[in-house]
Formats: structure tokens, sequence, C-alpha cells
């Protein structure tokens, strides 16, 4: 890869105005914020290491982000499907920690709570997530 701009890198208004909507709009996440930004400067003539510098990112992230947006334009700016840290509980586990507080005599403590999860039911959050997750329901 050459840090030169490449012709492709070339934005229609239209494009360029959409990338800068969404850019500023509130709804969108962060990042795909960052990528539209990211696309907007190359056009500009910036190349891939001021990017990087700008953004504070990997050299190779600015140049995956540039060839995902040659490749299928806005949507290459999203994140892919199935991206990020899966949930390592599910709605019957809460149900069962509620049941259990309600049901038994007995006050538990977070710590003891997650003791609990993770020896009958092969669940391991942290107490102080637990007790996020457990205010979150009220």
């Amino acid at each position: 890869w050459s840090s030169d701009v490449c012709s492709s890198d070339l934005l229609t208004p239209e494009e360029d105005r959409t990338l800068f909507e969404l850019r500023t709009d509130t709804t969108v996440p962060q990042r795909v914020k960052d990528r539209a930004e990211v696309v907007r400067l190359s056009h500009r003539g910036w190349y891939v290491e001021q990017i990087a510098g700008f953004f504070n990112w990997h050299l190779q992230t600015v140049r995956e982000t540039l060839h995902r947006w040659r490749k299928k334009g806005l949507g290459g700016l999203w994140e892919a499907p199935g991206r990020g840290k899966q949930r390592r509980w599910n709605e019957a586990d809460l149900e069962y920690l509620e049941r259990l507080l309600t049901e038994e005599s007995r006050t538990y403590n977070s710590k003891q709570l997650a003791q609990k999860l993770w020896e009958e039911r092969q669940v391991k959050l942290t107490p102080g997530h637990l007790r996020e997750l457990l205010k979150k329901r009220g």
C-alpha cells in the first residue's frame, strides 16, 4: 500500500455531504462517525499516516476503513454483524437470582450471588456487573 491518495478516493458532492451528515448525526455510533471522517480526510488529500496520527489509529486501521469504503460504500462504515463481546448470561439467569432473593429467608451480597450463579448455572459474572444488572431490573 502506498500512502498516496488514490483517484478512487474522490467523492461526489453528494457522498461528501452524506459523510458530513453522518459525522454530525447524534444517532450514529462514534466509530461510524470516525470512519466517515477518515474517508472525507482522504478525499481532501490527507495521507494515511496523517489520518492515523489525527485519530491515533494504526495505519492498517485507516487502510482497512478506506478499503471497506471503496468496496461497500456507506455500508462499509458500519460494524459487521456478530462483532463485539457476547453476553455470558441470559434472562433466565437473572430470573433465577430474583427467585432466590425473594423465596429464601437469608440475604445475599453480590459476591455470594455471583458465586451461586457460577455454582448452580456455570455463569461467571463479576459481583460489580451482577449488581449493575440487578439494579437495572429494580
